[in-house]
């Protein structure tokens, strides 16, 4: 086995679980795949909205509901303060499209986003004073504001109402969870709050917000529950946000995403939705959470890391399906340079890696933390992914912004709670952090100077060093095992297209013993693959990767249809061969 190449380890499959979901009528296939994901009822796979988690169950949505239904009858002004990403886009507009249909006049909504070089993130008291000239009575924030202590209390100096939507970790300050002093807050990981759904994307929190306003708006008899206004159709946007923030899909989240993806494949989206597909070559009609994360998320999110989010925002918010195509083709050229700029900087990072793990005789460090002056810090995020991926190492990469201080984003392993790590970090050196935030895989942080960076990169290698484990350090791909040859059928790759997969309820990995008969690179950086299964010769591709491998071992692979002159053929995507 190659030194960076994963174990495979086969899922197991509760024999009973499966039994019951073959029961209920689904397939034999589908129930193994259910049943090893978690699964143990049936239930728990009816993605009808009836199932949804009540709103009345996630702490301070009923204060939120009760603030915004003030506003909207007082004929108040209401700011969102939004943020540069896909989650934070489709939060937005699901908010502003919800509250105009619960009431909200237009001239009573108006919208900020900071900008990821100026203002940072989250609503800071420069975002307070960039929302004044839109005289707002309230500011709400979508996807930000459990961590802006200063912000919130900036606002409230003067004179303004302050909602936080969010769904991020709170603050912690000496130890000490601290949250805002913010009129309401509503967020399934603030504390007390038992909402089932801890996993809940800030646009999932934006749209229970609505729901719970509807319903306070029902109570005071601004309309009755046969004519109260529909948001269903705000579904689109939200599986959109969710699936491209890549949280947890826990069945609650995978219900707001299969309700999206059936809207979108039934033709009710939004115009920039539909113009989104368009401009990325995909099939609305034929939808599936790869799209939306693979294709539609990374368009939006080019605005916010090399230009303006605002460009996002009034594509999704666009009712006029021309101006939604124009807009979203340049979202489309956004991502075309971005891809461009990652490309060179993934260059330049793994030259870095490479003479890093020179030193180390060819290991990578316990951790990897990265730093170039001339990195683009809305691209560093995703340098950190791919690094992380390649030596399965907790990665932070650094960018200078343009005050002089670096810019950091990282991405972790399981086993290794990045947020927490920082904590620990910030309490042993409380000088070095300027300000952290962020989740257990995918965190943020701020250093003074450049001069910070061999202290943060000793700390964080310590920290890692202490919590990390042989066991932890081994990358793991977990499968399916076997596909048997019956299902190599374009209906069964259609079946399982269907389906609602993403992070923590990953699509089917199958896992199989091959013979390799031929290898060739296609388009430079791909391996073209000619193999033998079970007897039967078939093609498989693994993309971005251009190394030989050997002639016969274990195959992890996905399914694909691959389509050419009309016709369908079933083709094996290649994850591993060890």
């Amino acid at each position: 086995m190659a030194a960076n190449a994963p174990q495979l380890l086969t899922r197991e499959v509760p024999p009973r679980a499966a039994w019951a979901l073959e029961q209920a009528g689904h397939t034999p296939l589908l129930a193994r795949l259910f049943a090893a994901r978690g699964v143990r009822e049936p239930l728990e796979l009816d993605d009808g909205l009836a199932r949804l988690l009540p709103p009345e169950s996630l702490l301070g949505a009923s204060a939120a509901a009760q603030l915004l239904a003030d506003a909207i009858l007082a004929g108040e002004r209401i700011c969102l303060v939004a943020d540069y990403d896909c989650d934070g886009a489709t939060a937005c507009v699901v908010a502003l499209r919800g509250l105009a249909l619960l009431g909200a006049k237009p001239e009573q909504l108006g919208y900020v986003v900071p900008d990821r070089a100026v203002h940072g993130y989250g609503l800071t008291p420069a975002i307070v004073e960039l929302a004044l000239p839109q005289r707002p009575q309230v500011l709400m924030t979508v996807d930000n504001g459990i961590a802006s202590i200063a912000g919130v209390a900036h606002a409230k100096a003067l004179g303004l109402k302050v909602l936080v939507t969010d769904h991020h970790l709170p603050a912690l300050i000496d130890g000490q969870i601290v949250l805002p002093a913010a009129d309401a807050i509503v967020n399934p990981n603030q504390p007390a709050c038992s909402f089932e759904s801890k996993n809940l994307a800030g646009v999932g929190v934006a749209f229970y917000v609505l729901l719970a306003l509807r319903s306070e708006l029902r109570r005071r008899g601004a309309f009755d529950a046969a004519s109260q206004p529909k948001l269903d159709g705000l579904l689109d946007l939200v599986a959109l946000g969710t699936v491209a923030d890549v949280v947890k899909l826990d069945a609650n989240n995978r219900r707001l995403v299969a309700q999206g993806l059936k809207r979108m494949r039934g033709g009710r989206v939004q115009p920039g939705v539909q113009a989104l597909f368009t401009a990325a070559g995909r099939d609305c009609s034929r939808a599936t959470g790869f799209d939306l994360g693979f294709a539609l998320g990374p368009r939006i999110n080019a605005a916010g890391r090399l230009s303006d989010m605002t460009l996002g925002i009034e594509c999704l918010l666009s009712d006029e399906p021309s101006r939604a195509l124009e807009l979203a083709k340049q979202l489309d050229a956004i991502n075309r340079e971005r891809r461009e700029i990652e490309a060179d900087m993934k260059e330049q990072a793994e030259a870095k890696l490479d003479h890093i793990m020179s030193l180390l005789d060819g290991e990578p460090p316990a951790a990897l933390c990265l730093f170039e002056a001339d990195f683009h810090e809305g691209v560093v995020g995703i340098i950190a992914s791919r690094l992380k991926d390649r030596v399965h190492r907790p990665t932070f990469v650094f960018a200078q912004g343009a005050d002089g201080q670096l810019k950091g984003s990282g991405r972790s392993i399981p086993g290794f709670h990045l947020r927490d790590a920082l904590d620990l970090v910030s309490k042993r050196q409380p000088e070095l952090l300027k300000k952290f935030g962020g989740h257990a895989m995918a965190a943020g942080c701020t250093l003074a100077d450049p001069e910070s960076f061999a202290a943060f990169n000793q700390a964080l290698q310590t920290v890692a060093a202490e919590w990390l484990d042989a066991a932890a350090l081994t990358r793991t791909l977990r499968t399916d095992g076997p596909l048997s040859p019956e299902f190599f059928t374009p209906d069964t790759v259609r079946s399982l297209d269907a389906q609602v997969w993403g992070q923590a309820f990953e699509a089917p990995l199958f896992c199989d013993q091959v013979d390799v008969i031929s290898q060739r690179i296609v388009g430079e950086r791909h391996l073209k693959l000619r193999i033998r299964q079970a007897g039967v010769l078939r093609d498989a591709i693994w993309f971005s990767h251009i190394d030989p491998v050997p002639e016969s071992g274990r195959m992890a692979y996905r399914l694909s249809l691959d389509e050419y002159q009309g016709q369908q053929r079933v083709q094996m995507i290649v994850e591993a061969l060890v």
